[in-house]
C-alpha cells in the first residue's frame, strides 16, 4: 500500500506550474537564504576572496620590511664582526673610543654634523 506524507504533496495547477504546502517552501527558502550567506562569506568574509587581496598586500609590505631589516642587521653583523678581541679593526677600535671616551688628540678640531632631514 502506497501511504504519501501530507506535508510531500504537490498540486498542479492548470499551466504546470508546482503549489507547494507552505513547509516546503519555508525549508526551499531557509535552504537558499544559507546558500546565499555562505556565498556572502565567500566573497566578503574574513577569509574571503576580498581578504584574500588585501593579505597579499600586507604581504608584499611586511616583506619590504623584512628586506629593510636584513640589511640592518647584515651592517650590524660587519660592525660586530670588526671588533672582534682577537681581531680587531684598528679603524672601528679608535672611532669608538673617540666618541664613547671624547679622546681627541692636541692637534685636531672636531666638527659635529648634524644630519639633514
Amino acid at each position: 500500500m502506497l501511504r504519501i506524507k501530507a506535508d510531500s504533496v504537490v498540486f498542479m495547477t492548470r499551466e504546470g506550474h508546482k503549489i507547494t504546502l507552505p513547509r516546503e517552501q519555508f525549508t526551499h527558502g531557509l535552504a537558499l537564504v544559507a546558500l546565499l550567506l555562505m556565498a556572502g562569506l565567500a566573497v566578503f568574509g574574513p577569509s574571503g576572496l576580498l581578504a584574500w587581496s588585501e593579505e597579499a598586500q600586507l604581504l608584499e609590505q611586511r616583506q619590504g620590511q623584512i628586506a629593510v631589516l636584513l640589511e640592518e642587521r647584515d651592517a650590524l653583523k660587519t660592525r660586530v664582526d670588526a671588533l672582534d678581541p682577537d681581531n680587531v679593526d684598528p679603524d672601528m677600535a679608535t672611532e669608538i673610543v673617540r666618541k664613547n671616551l671624547n679622546v681627541v688628540h692636541p692637534d685636531e678640531v672636531v666638527l659635529e654634523l648634524t644630519p639633514e632631514g
